[in-house]
């Protein structure tokens, strides 16, 4: 016999963090929830700057509630970009299971305190990964980010935005820009193909050679890959028209690369675009900065930090968002948390909490907490 679906309140809260214009999911993604049985409840206004309208998500068969609270507290399951407010962690219902980018190991003492105290169960977006280390969400975001770089430096070329005048592909008889990018990850790999599409010369510095062998087997011999040590980081920064730092070590502050006396050797008017600055930035002339004051000058190269890039093109990231979530949703809708992660090694390695315990290692070390085995023994039947 079919085994009996349980319906569950789903809640897709307006996002409120400054410039973050994505919506956790997608009309379309709610119509599969609901036609699995479930409730969803969408916060007015919550997919505008996405394109998605509350007539979009009532069509989709989502109920479109206008007190926030409503859309915090009535639901089982909450699907979000980033969590609620502190103040509202402290509001959520106990048993709650709460989907976005948590990032918990870094978080407040006292959120991670509350969130156990209401005996909330956190999943991580961006720790869902496979053994390998291969982040799902995080990649889907690093592609379209990496995509963007390229973008906005072809645009920071061009005189009017403060750049040397430079194509980007150059033209007949005009040789193409240098776009050099730091680092041979999802991200680095992403901006080095769009760069490449563009007719740019890419040079791509990594400090892992078997990263560089799988970054020239996948874009061609037309990318130049470099190891990653001061003499070929000062080497391409002379020749560079565009340095795109997309350097990264999961958990950890990304390592400063380029000191600030290093930019003397770039020419006059050059650009760096440092999108490790979520993790504090590989340049140390690095600072986030947010539109419309999207970038400054140091010593006569300018520099564009803008965490969340992916957030500029809102529609498109939050599909990409949707994408890459939804199947965890959907499975944890259906089975629960514990059975789903039973199911799922990936899903499992994104749960912080559970029922208000500490399931993660990495979360018990970085707030001195007692971990719990998970995903749980089944039980016998």
């Amino acid at each position: 016999m079919p085994r009996e679906v349980t319906t569950v309140r789903i809640g897709i809260p307006k996002e409120t963090r400054e410039h973050e214009r994505r919506v956790a999911l997608t009309p379309s993604a709610v119509q599969t929830l609901v036609h699995a049985g479930h409730e969803v409840y969408v916060e007015s206004g919550a997919g505008a700057h996405a394109g998605h309208s509350d007539g979009h998500y009532e069509s989709a068969g989502a109920l479109i509630v206008f007190d926030r609270m409503e859309s915090l507290l009535r639901p089982q399951l909450l699907a979000c970009v980033y969590p609620p407010s502190s103040e509202e962690l402290a509001l959520l219902p106990s048993g709650q299971t709460v989907f976005a980018f948590w990032g918990l190991p870094a978080a407040r003492p006292e959120d991670v305190t509350t969130l156990i105290e209401r005996g909330v169960s956190a999943v991580g977006l961006e720790a869902i990964e496979d053994g390998e280390g291969n982040a799902p969400v995080l990649t889907a975001m690093s592609e379209i980010a990496g995509g963007l770089a390229v973008v906005v430096g072809a645009g920071l070329m061009l005189n009017e935005f403060g750049g040397r005048g430079i194509l980007m592909g150059g033209a007949p008889g005009v040789p193409p820009a240098h776009f050099v990018v730091l680092g041979a990850g999802v991200l680095g790999r992403s901006a080095a193909q769009a760069a490449l599409g563009m007719g740019a010369q890419v040079s791509m510095l990594d400090v892992s050679i078997e990263h560089l062998r799988r970054a020239r087997a996948s874009l061609g011999v037309g990318l130049t890959t470099m190891l990653s040590t001061r003499p070929n980081i000062e080497k391409a920064l002379g020749f560079a028209d565009v340095v795109l730092g997309a350097v990264a070590v999961r958990g950890e502050r990304a390592p400063v690369l380029v000191k600030r006396e290093m930019l003397a050797l770039m020419r006059p008017r050059s650009i760096v675009i440092d999108l490790s600055i979520d993790m504090g930035g590989c340049f140390e002339t690095a600072r986030p900065t947010n539109f419309p004051q999207a970038t400054y000058w140091v010593d006569n190269i300018l520099h564009f930090c803008v965490p969340n890039l992916p957030s500029i093109a809102a529609r498109s990231a939050t599909m990409a968002w949707t994408n890459a979530q939804l199947p965890y949703i959907a499975a944890v809708a259906r089975d629960g948390l514990e059975r789903a992660a039973g199911q799922y090694p990936m899903l499992a390695r994104g749960v912080y909490l559970h029922g208000g315990r500490c399931v993660r290692p990495s979360l018990a070390r970085a707030h001195g907490l007692e971990c719990a085995p998970w995903p749980p023994a089944p039980k016998p039947s």
